[in-house]
């Protein structure tokens, strides 16, 4: 061997040896996973993983949370130490909508972070006041279409989930439903169900309690698949809107810079979580799907996602209160 390429392999040994040693032996201390607000479904997510993770690794994984919708916890994270003993609940309005909804945002969602897995996706389900005049997604669509800027609909606030997947299907199909703030999902949910305004879109898990009662109807879910917990709601793409997907979402990630060994290790332990039926039912009771797969893929569907969303965004106009 020429020297060189000793000299070469005995780097090598000293910057890859490390760091599997390092990622055999992780966890040493505690592993913090810092998410949104408490009660909310990053939250809960985070906890369920949190407790699955506890018993995987012997030590303890404290769920943190901070307010600021995802924004401020995600900063935080930036700034961590890339040792894998901080995590981040990465979530759809913090690393895709923010991007375009705020002149300036203290983070990249893609250069900052370390994407370890997609944990779930959460869908919308489109639902109706009973007594609004059609039965079906096209229905709506040809009905919007010949009455341009009369049919309305209800959300949590103007940088909601909610209202932006409307933003997202008024440019998608070509319409005019019109904007009625609410503070909050569960008024924007009561204003469907009084006849206030004629639609909403909600969380899956929220709109089936409804639904189930008479109070509402169904028209759609607007994940790419059915979802799971309610397999009779077709999708809007199937129920006349082809290509339409629009869910809010949930992944974990790390500090950027995070050794690739125990990248590999994370990814490892949470997929495999994951993918247990008792975590899966648990989710679902939840109204949210888990999606568990590699870094790369993870990546990827960011980028998209950013893309998607910012074009709708922009075309209705819509920045940050």
């Amino acid at each position: 061997m020429k020297k060189s390429n000793y000299k070469y392999m005995i780097l090598l040994c000293f910057s890859v040896g490390p760091v599997s040693v390092f990622a055999q032996n992780w966890p040493a201390k505690p592993v913090r996973i810092v998410t949104g607000s408490s009660g909310t479904t990053g939250d809960i997510l985070s906890r369920l993983l949190s407790q699955r993770l506890n018993e995987k690794w012997g030590k303890p994984v404290i769920v943190e949370n901070r307010t600021g919708g995802g924004i401020v916890s995600a900063e935080l994270v930036k700034h961590a130490t890339p040792d894998g003993y901080t995590l981040h609940m990465a979530q759809q309005s913090s690393f895709v909508a923010a991007v375009s909804l705020y002149k300036k945002l203290a983070y990249d969602p893609v250069k900052d972070f370390a994407p370890l897995t997609l944990v779930a996706r959460v869908p919308q389900m489109l639902i109706a006041n009973p007594s609004f005049p059609v039965a079906n997604v096209k229905e709506l669509i040809a009905y919007a279409k010949s009455r341009p800027g009369v049919v309305n609909y209800s959300s949590g606030g103007p940088t909601t989930t909610g209202n932006l997947t409307f933003a997202l299907l008024n440019t998608t199909a070509g319409i005019q439903l019109v904007h009625i703030p609410y503070k909050g999902v569960s008024v924007a949910t009561t204003a469907v169900m009084s006849g206030e305004v004629q639609l909403a879109m909600v969380p899956v898990a929220v709109a089936m309690t409804q639904v189930s009662a008479g109070k509402v109807k169904a028209f759609a879910i607007t994940s790419a698949k059915r979802f799971s917990g309610a397999p009779n709601v077709p999708t809007i793409a199937e129920a006349g809107l082809p290509g339409f997907e629009a869910t809010t979402w949930f992944g974990m990630v790390a500090p950027a810079q995070l050794p690739a060994a125990l990248a590999r290790k994370l990814n490892t332990d949470l997929v495999e979580i994951l993918s247990t039926p008792q975590v899966r039912e648990r989710m679902v009771r939840q109204g949210a799907e888990p999606t568990p797969g590699t870094p790369a893929e993870f990546t990827a569907f960011l980028k998209d996602e950013i893309v998607k969303w910012g074009k709708a965004i922009r075309e209705a106009g819509l920045k940050a209160q």
